[in-house]
């Protein structure tokens, strides 16, 4: 079984910034970005894209936590947190390649998308249709979609 991951079209992502609030009411029931497991990044001025876990074939999150608190689902890939051993040390922050973990502000423990258990409403709501949920070996064949799309029209 291939692992899903979302994915954002730069193309059509605003970083309006929705995701974030959907996410964090959805996690958190309130809206506050720094509780989502979602982030809109400007990459330039003109290009915007939605950052979340990957889950890595091989997280360096994982490998660097020094409390053992993170650990990798092997049929999903989700990464999970025991808030009881996490001491927010950040390391893994650090070591995450895509900048997908974050600190809560509040518990003191690192969050990290867990997909929403297959339905994340992030997606849902995305008001551009920028983000959308992909397994890691049809990336590759949806790009050669899109470029054959753009020369034929």
């Amino acid at each position: 079984m291939s692992r899903k991951v979302i994915v954002c079209s730069n193309e059509k992502c605003t970083g309006c910034g929705t995701c974030e609030l959907i996410c964090s009411a959805t996690k958190e029931k309130s809206f506050s970005p720094l509780t989502s497991r979602i982030r809109p990044v400007r990459i330039e001025p003109f290009i915007d894209v939605a950052v979340a876990c990957r889950f890595c074939e091989d997280p360096h999150c994982v490998a660097s936590c020094p409390r053992k608190a993170l650990r990798q689902n092997e049929k999903t890939g989700i990464i999970v947190v025991d808030e009881a051993k996490c001491d927010a040390c950040g390391w893994c922050i650090e070591a995450c390649e895509f900048g997908a973990i974050t600190l809560h502000p509040s518990k003191k423990t690192v969050i990290s998308c867990d997909l929403c258990d297959g339905k994340p409403l992030c997606v849902e709501f995305c008001t551009r249709k920028a983000l959308d949920v992909f397994t890691l070996d049809a990336l590759p064949t949806k790009a050669r979609k899109s470029v054959v799309e753009k020369l034929f029209t």
